[in-house]
C-alpha cells in the first residue's frame, strides 16, 4: 500500500484505523489529517482482522456441532460487536435521513438524534436478514466458503470507507468523524488499495478454483459499485458525508458482497 505521507509512520495509520473502526484496545496517538489518511488507507486491514474473528467464531460453532444458521448468526454478530454497532447505527441513521424527505439541514438533524425511526428499523431488519441468509448458504456449502465470505465481506466494507474518504468528497458537517476523514485519501492511493484487496480476494478464492476467484472479485466490485451509488446519493442529499454515512456504506458494501458470493453456489 502507498505510504500515508513522509511524516506519518505506518504505526499511526494502523492505530487510527483500528482505534476508530474497531473496539480493539488500540490507542489513537494522533488525530490529524495525515494520521487519518494513513488510517483510511489501512481500513481494509482492520476489516481483515474483523472478518477473521467472525469466521473463527462461525467455524468454531460448526466444529462443535452447530448448524449453518447458528454459525451465520454468530458470524454476523461478531462485526457488530467489534464495531460497537456503530456501522449498523450509521446505516439506520442514514436510512432515516434519506427517508425523511426533508432538506439537508433537517435530515442531518434527524440523523444526529439518538433514537431510530421506522426507516432505520426496516433497513436494519432486511440488511441483517440478508447477511444471515447469505452466510447460511455459504456455510451450508462448506466451512471454508463461509469463512471466506466473512473475511471478504468485512474487508470490502472497510475498502468502501477508503474510497469514500478520497479527495473530492466533502463533509456534510464541520465536525465529527466524517469531517476528520473526508477527502484525506488521494485518488491514486484509494485505487491502489482497491487493487490490492481485489488481488488478495482473487488469491483466496483461487484456493477453491477459478470460478471462486472470479466470484470473489465480482462480489467486491459489485459491493463497491453499490456503495458508490449510495455515496453519491448521500453527497447530493446531505451536501457531503458524515460518520453515519460511512457506517451505512460499510454495511451496504458488506451485504452486497455476501449476496453476490451466493450466486452460482
Amino acid at each position: 500500500m502507498p505510504a500515508p505521507s513522509s511524516s506519518t509512520p505506518w504505526s499511526d495509520g494502523l492505530r487510527f484505523a483500528f482505534g476508530t473502526l474497531t473496539v480493539l484496545p488500540v490507542k489513537v496517538t494522533r488525530w490529524d489529517r495525515d494520521a487519518a489518511r494513513g488510517g483510511m488507507l489501512c481500513a481494509p486491514l482492520a476489516g481483515l482482522v474483523v472478518g477473521a474473528c467472525a469466521a473463527l467464531v462461525g467455524v468454531l460453532l460448526l466444529a462443535l456441532g452447530a448448524g449453518p444458521l447458528l454459525a451465520a448468526v454468530a458470524t454476523a454478530a461478531v462485526p457488530a460487536t467489534l464495531t460497537r454497532g456503530l456501522h449498523l447505527d450509521g446505516l439506520a441513521d442514514t436510512a432515516d435521513g434519506l427517508g425523511s424527505g426533508k432538506p439537508a439541514e433537517d435530515a442531518l438533524r434527524i440523523m444526529k438524534q439518538s433514537d431510530i425511526g421506522p426507516f432505520g428499523v426496516i433497513t436494519l431488519v432486511f440488511v441483517l436478514l440478508a447477511q444471515v441468509a447469505a452466510l447460511t448458504q455459504a456455510y451450508d456449502e462448506s466451512w471454508a466458503q463461509g469463512a471466506l465470505a466473512a473475511v471478504v465481506a468485512a474487508a470490502t466494507a472497510r475498502l468502501a470507507l477508503t474510497l469514500a474518504a478520497r479527495a473530492g468528497v466533502p463533509p456534510a458537517r464541520p465536525e465529527g468523524l466524517g469531517a476528520a476523514v473526508a477527502g484525506v485519501v488521494p485518488r491514486v492511493g484509494a485505487l491502489v488499495v482497491a487493487a490490492l484487496v481485489l488481488l488478495a480476494a482473487a488469491g483466496a478464492g483461487a484456493l477453491f478454483g477459478t470460478y471462486d476467484a472470479v466470484r470473489a472479485c465480482a462480489a467486491i466490485l459489485a459491493a463497491l459499485a453499490v456503495a458508490e451509488l449510495l455515496l453519491r446519493h448521500c453527497t447530493r442529499r446531505f451536501g457531503g458525508i458524515t460518520g453515519d454515512v460511512f457506517g451505512g456504506l460499510a454495511e451496504t458494501a458488506a451485504t452486497t458482497a455476501l449476496v453476490v458470493l451466493t450466486f452460482g453456489s
